[in-house]
């Protein structure tokens, strides 16, 4: 990223939240005629159903998930600064997010076609409506993610890690060649060779690698960077992520040992954080640090319950997976109060000192 994600009413050329606002509809608009022209030639302005293969559904997701990958690329550029010079790791944080983007729409436009299907079962779509709604289903994407790109703070940062997370494991478990698949445990869903696992291994790559830039941006605040023990926060949340994503690249049925080791040591590395942080982040919020403890303490539990039989696998990974990411999410949101917290303290400290000049002048 060109800028660190916090949410401004203007942005670095000046523009207002007016002006930002225009530009999100004008994309939209553009987006709208694009998508809706081009489904003039794709159906031979024909009827369509709603999903499966040749429906409206397959095509309004493939072409919003297009546009919602521009539509980021797009909003990032504008608010740049102009003149500073981009970094490697500012051009793949922007191409990760905007991936992370567009399988959200890819999956999300997918999931609504297949529940418009169920509820209209046998209707096909006419073909002049078809081209109005391809064409609203790729404006809304790109209104969407134009919005986000240009507002993108470290509350919605988490919160499109979270909505990707569950959209790519939930279309990884629907579509999975194995209906049993839940037996054996939750890496079991990488282990073919179909387009189930592919989705499952690149979620958890893509994820692992927006966990390193939530890391580095939430731990870029003075207040927070200058904790005592941020270098360790910062070191293990990277490990956290990083190994996300080798869970990811090394799939069990192929890498059993390194598979494992980077899935145990991504637990050790979160329980580290977890009991460290108290002294390594002292303005941290006590009940976040509570929390913390407690969401350790389940996952010892569930850990229990599996070694005497009475959990599987997979019920505790998804346990732990939750209430781990679950924490991350909300170390992001801790972590931007602290730094809102500090602001307020500053601003209030300016405040004191203007009104004692004002009164020494007096």
């Amino acid at each position: 990223m060109t800028t660190s994600p916090t949410a401004q009413h203007v942005d670095s050329q000046g523009r207002s939240a007016t002006a930002l606002e225009s530009l999100s509809l004008g994309v939209g608009a553009i987006a709208f005629i694009i998508a809706a022209l081009v489904a003039l030639p794709v159906f031979g302005f024909q009827d369509a159903p709603i999903a499966g293969p040749g429906s409206i559904g397959q095509y309004a997701a493939l072409a919003s998930a297009v546009v919602a990958a521009l539509a980021f690329i797009a909003g990032r550029y504008v608010i740049r600064e102009r003149g500073e010079k981009v970094t490697f790791l500012e051009v793949t944080d922007v191409a990760a997010l905007a991936f992370a983007h567009a399988i959200i729409a890819l999956l999300g436009w997918t999931l609504l076609a297949d529940i418009l299907e169920r509820g209209f079962i046998g209707a096909t779509v006419f073909a002049f409506p078809l081209l109005i709604l391809s064409g609203a289903a790729a404006a809304v994407t790109a209104y969407v993610v134009f919005f986000s790109a240009t507002h993108m703070d470290l509350s919605l940062l988490a919160t499109v890690l979270a909505v990707f997370l569950i959209f790519g494991v939930m279309a990884s478990m629907l579509t999975a060649s194995d209906p049993k698949w839940w037996e054996e445990n939750l890496s079991a869903l990488g282990m073919t060779d179909d387009l189930s696992a592919m989705a499952f291994n690149l979620t958890l790559i893509v994820a692992g690698f927006m966990v390193t830039i939530l890391v580095r941006y939430a731990t870029k605040s003075m207040s927070i960077r200058s904790a005592p023990g941020i270098v360790w926060v910062r070191t293990l949340l990277v490990i956290v992520g990083v190994f996300l994503g080798c869970v990811g690249v090394f799939p069990v049925d192929e890498f059993f040992l390194v598979h494992n080791s980077v899935a145990t040591g991504m637990a050790v590395a979160f329980t580290a954080i977890v009991i460290g942080l108290r002294w390594w982040v002292p303005r941290m919020p006590r009940g976040f640090l509570l929390m913390g403890y407690l969401f350790v303490a389940v996952v010892v539990l569930v850990g229990i319950f599996f070694a005497t039989g009475y959990y599987t696998l997979t019920a505790v990974e998804l346990v732990a997976g939750i209430l781990v990411f679950s924490w991350i999410i909300l170390f992001i949101r801790a972590a931007a109060a602290v730094e809102e917290d500090a602001g307020t303290d500053d601003a209030a400290q300016a405040a004191a000192l203007d009104r004692a000049a004002a009164a020494a002048g007096a």
